[in-house]
């Protein structure tokens, strides 16, 4: 019964579900990409206090402005949105929806897997994903595996419209997959380039022509909204709104000068980010098998996805290799590609004892997310303290340089500058024109202390206030 149990994914599911509910209720101020999730954040706190028009995303960065611009279509912050209204705003929402949906993924994954390959693939890959950069990251107020995980889901229901020979059946499939493609796509635009998969489909010849035709259109129809909100929209809004936030990527020359001249950060995003070193030996075992073996299935979805996954590559250039997250829509096929190795391995406990320290490797490197470094405790209470020398409505400037985390914990709006910037007087009388109120410097963490020759209304170990 036991051993049943501990065969079981969703068992594995489960227990890696729980434990990342550890700190679950932590806010967004874990050490790394702390000011990526208060971008999330901050656009649903401002469609529950604001606007709730989804077409209309706004963050609190902006100075004087709307602070609507383009940026990733809001799922994640919409639906952080509407479990805020039913249960009133709180921070971490969105690392459980994110945790919730990212578990599903896995599952869909272990599904799509099992279709095609055998039981052990499917297993060991499923498990090498849950550990890998996918152990961190789905519980984060990110929609990075949130959308690889739809796109993962679309993938298995894909596949079944393209198989099932009941009409109806098929039918509900495509819709399904359709809704999850719209969804998954919408959210982060590079988790797509996993459907070029359904390229391997089109060569087989015992699936009816007409299937293929249908899926082909309905692949593009639901692809148009995603194209219409980054190529369209997102421009629109930043033109109209007058505020640039969001990076759309560079052009492929740029890109691959600027990958050519970052190429051992670029690697190392593979063969460290990703499933870590234990995991990445695993991962090229798996790869020199299916070559030496000529399995060309395996061989088919590595190279389909990893020469697509080179477009995204070179037109993040600099971005790619300088943000972890960027490997993120590619670790499901290492994983599959790893997990195959391990299946492929003749004496099953050292399978299992390699599998062992794939997890214990990637869960270790990545148990520093699940804790708040003490020194930033302080930001948690900034909007209380704020309260009593200020309105929500007045304008701040903030020494934080790029970082936009203290501007939400201030849950204000207005600028994030640095040292320099400020004592710029031109500049600040600039933005005092604009409305600017109060100048809030941080002492010791996300900016250094600065002195102002300004009236000071607020004093204290970790920040000072001045007002204007």
């Amino acid at each position: 019964m036991i051993i049943k149990i501990i065969k079981d994914i969703r068992f594995w599911i489960i227990v890696f579900f729980v434990i990342r509910l550890f700190g679950i209720t932590n806010a967004p101020l874990e050490v790394s990409h702390n000011w990526r999730q208060t971008t999330v954040t901050m656009v649903a706190r401002n469609f529950l206090e604001i606007d709730n028009n989804i077409l209309y995303p706004r963050i609190d960065i902006a100075g004087e402005k709307t602070g609507i611009t383009g940026m990733e279509f809001p799922l994640l912050n919409y639906i952080i949105y509407i479990v805020s209204e039913i249960f009133g705003y709180q921070h971490w929402y969105g690392r459980l929806v994110n945790l919730i949906v990212s578990s599903f993924g896995l599952l869909f994954f272990y599904k799509l897997i099992k279709k095609y390959f055998h039981l052990k693939v499917a297993f060991y890959s499923t498990l090498i994903l849950t550990v890998s950069i996918w152990f961190s990251f789905s519980r984060k107020i990110m929609p990075d595996t949130f959308s690889v995980s739809l796109i993962i889901s679309s993938l298995y229901f894909g596949s079944n419209y393209l198989e099932i020979i009941k009409e109806k059946r098929a039918l509900n499939n495509l819709l399904i997959y359709s809704i999850l493609l719209v969804l998954g796509s919408l959210s982060k635009i590079p988790s797509a380039y996993l459907i070029v998969i359904f390229g391997i489909f089109y060569l087989n010849k015992k699936i009816l022509l007409k299937r293929k035709i249908i899926f082909f259109l309905i692949t593009i129809l639901s692809l148009l909204p995603t194209l219409i909100w980054y190529f369209f929209w997102v421009p629109h809004l930043v033109e109209t709104y007058d505020f640039w936030h969001f990076f759309m990527g560079g052009s492929f020359a740029e890109g691959f000068k600027e990958i050519s001249h970052n190429l051992p950060q670029t690697l190392k995003r593979f063969y460290d980010t990703s499933l870590k070193f234990a995991g990445f030996f695993v991962f090229i075992f798996g790869l020199t098998y299916a070559i030496v073996n000529k399995a060309k299935l395996v061989l088919s979805i590595f190279i389909i996805s990893f020469t697509t996954f080179c477009i995204i590559i070179f037109k993040a250039g600099f971005t790619f290799p300088h943000h972890s997250y960027y490997i993120i829509p590619f670790a499901p096929i290492m994983a599959f590609v790893a997990g195959y190795g391990l299946s492929k391995i003749k004496y099953s406990r050292i399978a299992v004892v390699l599998m062992i320290l794939i997890a214990i490797e990637g869960v270790l490197n990545q148990q520093h997310d699940f804790r708040i470094k003490d020194k930033e405790m302080f930001l948690i209470n900034l909007d209380a303290e704020l309260d009593k020398i200020s309105n929500k409505d007045d304008l701040f400037i903030i020494n934080s340089g790029e970082y936009p985390t203290p501007m939400y914990f201030s849950h204000r709006k207005g600028w994030i500058n640095s040292n320099d910037e400020i004592k710029n007087v031109e500049h600040l009388k600039n933005l005092k024109d604009k409305g600017l109120k109060y100048i809030l410097i941080l002492k010791n963490s996300f900016g250094t202390n600065l002195k102002l020759e300004l009236p000071i209304v607020l004093d204290n170990t970790n920040y000072c206030v001045y007002k204007l």
